[in-house]
């Protein structure tokens, strides 16, 4: 059974500027900003929420699809998803676009500059769940907001069960706009600065939003994650990273080993532990896509863990 993954596809150029900003960026002379850096390493990577997922839920052997829109420049993306084995049905190409990227700059204390392009992402609405056949479960990741609105709709209207996991785009949203795309959901997914700003656009407390949903998933990062559930709650530990190296897309991670316990109907505290363990894989290396995924390794850092064996 497939796994609809709604959400971005996106090229990340990150640059690291061998000083610090504060050295060179006058508070007194804000009103007249006009400053160069020169870095001396600069990296692209694959990512965006959609491309991620996938990336994690393919190397546990899954079978994911995504559902995002690239620009004239996506050629690359597309043919590294079939490479992969990730379904690209619902990869829609816009022309006369650029996939979406950002470009960061980050300085000697970790601070950072960053622009953010959308491009052809802002046409995600031009794609429908509907056109996906054999999908057991979804995401809507964060996307275009109107792209968001109807796949969630999308995934009520073929009565397929979703996570909802609204992340940086929660922001885009007012509290009905929100809390219809709760209600819809089988899974909330938020960290826990995203679960303040649900609750506060919604007016609803927590426990208010878990009880609309199967299940409420909220990370805290080191601090390992809580699952609201069935009226109770699952106490999630961190997972031992081997090392700590860049948090991008370790929130990504976690949501594909949900949806992998998801589809295997697991109980939440493994499904909460192996999402915890993807988590801690992805932050030993730089950006989304470069870290190992494959279920021997995956068992062994759960087992290191958790003692047991996640299969």
């Amino acid at each position: 059974m497939k796994t609809l993954i709604c959400g971005s596809l996106a090229y990340d150029t990150i640059m690291v500027f061998p000083d610090r900003f504060a050295r060179h960026i006058l508070p007194e002379q804000s009103h007249v900003l006009s400053v160069s850096f020169t870095v001396g390493e600069m990296r692209r990577e694959w990512g965006g929420c959609a491309g991620n997922i996938a990336y994690n839920l393919r190397g546990l052997g899954a079978s994911p699809v995504v559902m995002a829109t690239v620009g004239d420049d996506g050629v690359a993306y597309r043919e590294r998803l079939d490479a992969l084995g990730i379904g690209t049905e619902g990869v829609r190409h816009v022309p006369g676009t650029f996939t979406a990227q950002a470009f960061i700059i980050t300085d000697l204390d970790d601070n950072q500059i960053t622009a953010f392009h959308p491009g052809a992402m802002t046409r995600s609405h031009d794609n429908r769940v509907g056109d996906i056949a054999g999908v057991g479960w979804g995401i809507v990741a964060p996307d275009g907001r109107d792209g968001m609105l109807q796949h969630a709709a999308g995934f009520r209207a073929a009565s397929i069960p979703y996570v909802f996991d609204p992340g940086q785009g929660i922001t885009l949203f007012d509290g009905d706009e929100l809390l219809a795309m709760v209600e819809g959901a089988t899974v909330v997914a938020c960290n826990d600065y995203e679960g303040k700003i649900l609750c506060e656009r919604t007016g609803l407390a927590l426990d208010d939003i878990a009880s609309r949903v199967e299940a409420l998933v909220v990370t805290m990062g080191a601090e390992g994650s809580v699952i609201h559930a069935g009226g109770g709650t699952v106490i999630v530990a961190a997972a031992k990273a081997r090392a700590i190296v860049d948090p991008t897309g370790c929130g990504d991670a976690y949501r594909a080993g949900l949806l992998y316990g998801l589809a295997h109907d697991w109980d939440w505290e493994r499904t909460g532990q192996l999402a915890s363990t993807l988590g801690a894989l992805k932050i030993g290396s730089r950006g989304g896509q470069n870290h190992v995924v494959n279920r021997d390794r995956v068992a062994a850092l759960y087992a290191e863990s958790f003692g047991s064996s996640p299969w």
